[in-house]
């Protein structure tokens, strides 16, 4: 699997669903800002590798703990809402390993959308894929035929692709929540937390703050390689240099530090910043790593992104000061308050996804129906303010979403820099 402020007229909901609804219809331009903003970023982005939600399964979830009730009985089969127009929600619910956890979560974040949006128009179907690109396949297809108009989900890449192309097949979109860009396309529009759009926010503000070359230690995973990948592009677009980029195992960092302690180590470092995009499994060892290289965060500026978003890793005295990019979280502390009274139990982090996946849908069918889930209503270029902030579907499936920028200052995460309250070309 992986990897915010909010909109000007209505951004984060306190209790209800978005202020999306304004006299009985759906009012894009009310919503999220501005009715006249720039249209998206091109679609021409090169696709990257592979790459799983870091957010949940198999990861602590940043800014909340990975707990939810026990899993009872399989919620797949299951009904939420009685509305006139049918949408699917697929996600792991027997799935192995902690898939089955936040596809729980997920779905519980679902039943408080429709709960909170009165009246909604929607029959949302809750579907099992079993943590597999067959079994999405299979839900895909019963969905359909159950008059489905939307697929909201899977969770994992190969179920993603799996189920878009069942549901291109029938002219139906998907928004899925895997961080694989790779399987984002038209029709098929991730809502995840991207990693790309972390590093771009990061990178910009470094530039913005006068930090001119910069070194990398990132982990050989695909999530590592794809931020290493994103760090060279947002680099030279901000005319930062790359001054040392090495790759570890992860886990075991001590080397890869060696190698590059003459660069970041020392009175006198050659890089005035340090991106380590891991997180709190992988962090306490390069900490200790970077301790015996000499490396003083105070002449190199930590940058992360939003795995860094997390106890373990806002503790760690190496990356006092430090910056990284992650949405506000202030959405998600107010949408965990509401969670907990209905649940009595924390969600995970990647649970306002659903949240938000199920509030835009249940508000494009109350302005057109059944006819609501649309490519041109979907990329709209103004977006939509959700839980997490403001975002926007691309044309080619990706998005952009509104980020913070955050600085660790005795153990705990500071936002610096707010999210933009809009989304324009170039944010």
């Amino acid at each position: 699997m992986a990897q915010a402020s909010h909109g000007t007229a209505g951004g984060l909901a306190g209790r209800a669903a978005w202020v999306f609804v304004i006299a009985g219809a759906l009012v894009l331009s009310g919503c999220v800002g501005s009715g006249s903003l720039a249209p998206p970023r091109k679609a021409s982005r090169p696709q990257p590798a592979p790459v799983e939600p870091a957010y949940a399964a198999g990861v602590t979830p940043p800014g909340a703990p990975m707990q939810d009730a026990p899993l009872g009985p399989a919620m797949a089969g299951t009904t939420i809402g009685n509305g006139p127009v049918r949408v699917a929600l697929i996600l792991p619910m027997t799935g192995a390993g902690q898939g089955a956890v936040v596809a729980q979560s997920m779905r519980n974040a679902a039943e408080l959308a429709l709960g909170e949006f009165q009246n909604s128009d929607l029959t949302l179907f809750v579907k099992d894929d079993n943590g597999t690109p067959e079994g999405a396949q299979a839900a895909a297809q019963q969905a359909l035929a159950e008059g489905a108009e939307l697929i909201i989900g899977p969770l994992f890449a190969g179920s993603v692709q799996a189920a878009g192309q069942v549901a291109r097949q029938r002219g139906k979109p998907v928004i899925g929540f895997s961080t694989d860009a790779s399987v984002a396309s038209q029709g098929v529009y991730l809502l995840s937390f991207l990693v790309q759009e972390e590093v771009d926010r990061i990178v910009s503000f470094a530039a913005t703050q006068g930090r001119r070359s910069v070194a990398a230690l990132i982990p050989e995973t695909q999530y590592g390689r794809v931020a290493g990948a994103r760090l060279q592009q947002a680099a030279a677009q901000q005319g930062i240099r790359i001054a040392a980029l090495e790759y570890y195992p992860p886990g075991q960092p001590r080397e890869a530090v060696q190698h590059m302690a003459p660069v970041i180590g020392g009175s006198a470092p050659q890089a005035d910043a340090l991106f380590l995009p891991d997180n709190g499994d992988g962090l306490p060892a390069m900490a200790q790593a970077l301790q015996m290289a000499g490396f003083d965060p105070l002449r190199v500026k930590p940058l992360g992104t939003g795995l860094w978003d997390e106890p373990r890793v806002v503790a760690l005295p190496i990356l006092q000061g430090g910056w990284f990019a992650a949405p506000d979280k202030r959405g998600f502390t107010a949408f965990a308050e509401r969670y907990r009274a209905r649940f009595n139990v924390d969600p995970i982090r990647l649970a306002t996804l659903s949240y938000d996946a199920v509030t835009l849908a249940a508000a494009l069918a109350r302005m057109q129906g059944a006819q609501a889930f649309t490519d041109a209503m979907l990329t709209n270029p103004a977006g939509f303010a959700g839980a997490d902030g403001v975002f926007r579907f691309n044309p080619d499936g990706t998005n952009d979403r509104a980020l913070t920028v955050q600085e660790i200052r005795g153990g705990a995460a500071v936002a610096i820099s707010g999210a933009p309250r809009t989304l324009v070309a170039g944010n």
